[in-house]
């Protein structure tokens, strides 16, 4: 009879029972820590805008920032290559993780309890990271949809890939009933407008469409006193900026669990689940296959992102335009997010770029850490406990912030995993996780006492 050892993911304990524990860093996928290195660094493009500006000049330039010559380019280039991009790929990765995970402990009776347990401890970190320093968070509602996931695992790659484009198919679906919405909201504003013009009496419906409608402008495009006192409570004290961070998060962390957009996250998680298993993030393709799928997704997304960028610059961001040009938004970005994964798997196969490479792929070793470090210092740059720069840039000039902040997690992260397996953070998951403490420092045996439990009785 043949004997097998224990797979790498599993520590041998003294009773002959294989015990699960964290990933060493021998067994780590470089490909997919490098492309969610990459993706972190790319969200803080775009994160960087919540947190100094007005929330809506996010994708409206013109509520604040600045939107015209370099503070329009900015926006127009990140419209076309990383707006939705980069949080698409590491949804992608995400969703890869959730296979990688599972097929590593698969045939242990506490699977789903170690991935269960995994993401509530995520969902956790989620909530306290919204309310304390970024109301954008992603890791509480990426948690939330992670935890319908698990019983897909084992599924064939095509049906998961099938699962993911009918979600994105749903969502385009759903924008496009938004937009007509929308337009007929605006319409009946319109005539109400005309109707009050003419000292027509208006009837109830009219009146709460007019005012809606106008509600609706003033939220795209604040006056200046609403901005400042908007700046005024980022720029106060502790408390005032917990409150108005709380009542942003209340109100997005509201929505009923099968809100139609979480189906963004779900598609992409499906369709990164699905890319997993068929190789494509672990650089297991040909190179072929990999230049032919860059070159694609860069035109059909790039052409898309071009041209709904050149439709909301021509109509000064009209709210209609703006809510049709999600029709195609996730087909555009994930066209473009494909073709950046090539391109990463490109380099990773062929070695190019190494000096790039390692980097990003420690920052991706690190993302956990590295994603609160960077709310931590874009927080106390920003706001009223830290240097309160809330407000007081301009658009391209956030950017200056992005890249200090990029350039010290590129240098930091290899530095730190040189003597250390696990970010700080990473290794607080991960003992959470297991209920166990993985060794930390590279010197320490991979099997800790901690994690052998005592042999049996005979």
């Amino acid at each position: 009879m043949e004997t097998s050892t224990p797979p790498p993911h599993f520590e041998a304990s003294t009773s002959g029972v294989s015990l699960p524990r964290p990933t060493d860093t021998s067994e780590r996928i470089t490909s997919l820590d490098t492309l969610r290195g990459f993706a972190l660094l790319g969200i803080l493009l775009m994160n960087v805008v919540g947190f100094g500006l007005y929330s809506r000049a996010y994708d409206n330039p013109t509520s604040a920032g600045g939107a015209t010559g370099a503070n329009l380019w900015i926006w127009i280039v990140l419209h076309i290559l990383a707006e939705g991009k980069m949080r698409c790929l590491f949804s992608l990765v995400f969703g890869a993780s959730v296979v990688l995970l599972t097929s590593r402990l698969e045939g242990r009776p506490d699977n789903g309890d170690i991935y269960y347990r995994r993401t509530l401890w995520l969902l956790v970190f989620g909530v306290v990271h919204a309310y304390l320093l970024w109301q954008g968070d992603i890791l509480y509602p990426y948690a939330l949809c992670a935890l319908a996931l698990y019983p897909f695992r084992r599924m064939r790659a095509k049906t998961l890939m099938i699962i993911g484009v009918s979600a994105l198919i749903a969502l385009s679906a759903f924008s496009s009933y938004q937009g007509f919405t929308r337009r007929t909201d605006m319409l009946a504003a319109k005539a109400a407008a005309a109707k009050a013009e003419r000292k027509e009496t208006l009837s109830e419906e009219e009146t709460s469409a007019k005012e809606d409608w106008e509600k609706l402008l003033k939220r795209r495009n604040p006056p200046e006193d609403v901005l400042q006192k908007d700046a005024a409570k980022w720029q106060g004290n502790f408390i005032s900026v917990v409150k108005a961070r709380g009542a942003l998060v209340n109100d997005w962390n509201s929505s009923p669990y099968y809100y139609p957009g979480n189906l963004d996250i779900w598609g992409m998680m499906f369709l990164g689940m699905a890319l997993f298993k068929y190789g494509v993030l672990s650089a297991k393709k040909s190179l072929r296959f990999y230049l032919l799928l860059m070159l694609g997704g860069y035109a059909v997304g790039g052409g898309i992102n071009t041209y709904t960028a050149w439709q909301l610059v021509r109509s000064h961001f009209d709210p209609i335009v703006h809510s049709f040009s999600f029709c195609v938004y996730d087909l555009g970005r994930l066209a473009v997010a494909l073709g950046h994964l090539s391109l990463i798997m490109i380099l990773c196969q062929t070695g190019s770029l190494r000096f790039l490479t390692t980097r990003l792929g420690a920052v991706g070793q690190m993302a956990f850490t590295n994603y609160i470090m960077t709310s931590t210092i874009c927080a106390f740059v920003f706001t009223g406990y830290g240097f309160g720069l809330y407000g007081m840039l301009e658009r391209y000039q956030l950017y200056y912030i992005v890249a200090g902040i990029s350039v010290f997690q590129l240098i930091a992260s290899p530095i730190w995993l040189r003597h250390y397996r696990f970010g700080p953070l990473e290794w607080c998951w991960r003992a959470l996780t297991y209920w166990k403490r993985p060794p930390m420092r590279l010197s320490q045996p991979l099997v800790a006492p901690e994690l052998i439990p005592p042999a049996a009785p005979v």
